[in-house]
């Protein structure tokens, strides 16, 4: 127990900004989105106090203290692409409400073992934390409804696909794959480790949605990394 008259000292400390450099793909006084490369941890965690995407953001703002950015779009450290970042706390409700109202459309490309049958089509599948092991997760009937939408752009020994997300559920994509039989180029959870390939072969690829503030459409995109262009036609 703290000593009586002592503040509770917070677990986690406050992120704090650093010099990381954070590839700007648009922004203005509202709204910003950026390149994540693989390998960036998008917030801090207990394993990643530092050297993560908003430790950067924090940096790039530093002199402009009326901004507060918060990540609306997050992705897993080994998957590369777009982030969509809100500068205040409004803007961040403002596309909350319009994500839940169905008005976002985030899109991805992944690299998957084998050739999608059929080619077009809708994976729905309910997901759930595994209970062996929190860090996985499942297809559960108990789970929370999910949905994929994909489409295959290019077919062989592996295929690129491009996958919309309807929900937005925690390693979707990944899971919703694999469950189909065509899991993620070197995803080593649910799929297996590629030698050519040190991450999962998912890239955050364009968002659409309603500007936050003037209600115009913005459409979004991040060009596909160098490790996975040798894959696409």
């Amino acid at each position: 127990m703290p000593e009586k008259g002592r503040p509770v000292q917070s677990r986690r400390p406050r992120p704090e900004p650093e010099r990381i450099d954070v590839a700007a793909l648009y922004e203005d006084e509202w709204l910003l989105a950026v390149d994540k490369p693989p390998g960036m941890v998008v917030h801090p965690t207990y394993r990643n106090w530092s050297g993560t995407l908003l430790n950067g953001l924090l940096w790039r703002f530093r002199d402009r203290p009326a901004i507060e950015p918060r990540i609306v779009t997050r992705l897993d450290k080994d998957t590369s692409g777009l982030v969509v970042v809100a500068l205040n706390a409004d803007v961040h409700a403002r596309i909350q409400q319009d994500a839940a109202k169905g008005r976002i459309v985030k899109e991805y490309l992944a690299v998957v073992h084998g050739r999608p049958d059929p080619r077009r089509g809708a994976i729905a599948l309910p997901l759930a934390r595994s209970a062996a092991d929190r860090r996985r997760v499942v297809v559960d009937p108990c789970g929370q409804e999910s949905e994929t939408r994909y489409e295959v752009l290019s077919e062989g020994p592996v295929s690129v696909v491009r996958c919309e997300l309807i929900t937005g559920r925690t390693h979707q994509i990944r899971v919703h794959l694999a469950a189909r039989g065509w899991p993620i180029l070197g995803d080593r959870v649910y799929g297996t480790p590629d030698g050519t390939l040190p991450r999962q072969a998912l890239h955050a690829w364009r968002v659409s949605l309603p500007h936050p503030v003037s209600r115009d459409p913005v459409a979004l995109e991040a060009p596909v990394p160098d490790d996975l262009r040798r894959f696409f036609p």
